[in-house]
């Protein structure tokens, strides 16, 4: 149990996906614009890191590394996920139209999202078992949408602040984004014993 829990602390805040690994930066600072899509974004990119780092999992210990394939990873990866977005995107429009209406719009760029692809190369990188890496894959999520919440967030109030014409938009998202960064790397210390 304290296992999983070093897990799940490490992944949401000492080496949160965004701030400390710099992947999924591409959504994280097109998407934060709005609370409401920084959310709708999160519950995406949470299922589908879930069951794509499940499958990629499986692929990874039952097809390319008895077969030697070890070498295509990536690929295969990136291949299982594209497929999986687009299953899951037909699925939820014939079970679920509600939510498909509220995610659709996510869906697609999850394809894109490189902390997808990121986590399920970490996982085989570090080893895991298949549970061990679906909770890392779930912790990991919900690190990326607390990072995004965030920083929606902070982005709805500084436009509504007196930002310089020449710092406003994405300058000073990034400036933001970056004390951000330096902010959770004060949790980097802390470790569950």
């Amino acid at each position: 149990m304290l296992e999983y829990l070093s897990i799940i602390f490490s992944a949401i805040l000492v080496n949160n996906i965004v701030f400390a690994q710099f992947l999924g930066i591409c959504p994280f600072i097109g998407v934060s614009k709005n609370l409401e899509s920084a959310f709708g974004m999160s519950m995406a990119v949470t299922f589908v890191m879930a069951v794509a780092t499940a499958v990629t999992w499986l692929l990874q210990h039952y097809v390319l590394l008895p077969l030697g394939l070890v070498y295509i990873q990536t690929i295969a990866f990136i291949l299982v996920i594209a497929v999986l977005v687009q299953m899951l995107e037909i699925i939820m429009k014939k079970i679920s139209p509600a939510l498909y209406a509220a995610l659709g719009v996510f869906l697609p760029l999850i394809t894109t999202n490189c902390a997808v692809l990121g986590v399920a190369i970490i996982v085989a990188q570090k080893d895991f078992g298949l549970m061990h890496s679906v909770v890392y894959a779930v912790a990991t999520a919900i690190g990326f949408g607390l990072a995004l919440t965030l920083f929606a967030a902070i982005r709805t109030q500084l436009a509504l602040s007196d930002v310089p014409r020449s710092m406003r938009g994405v300058p000073i998202a990034l400036i933001v984004a970056g004390i951000l960064a330096m902010a959770f790397m004060g949790f980097t210390g802390i470790t569950i014993a």
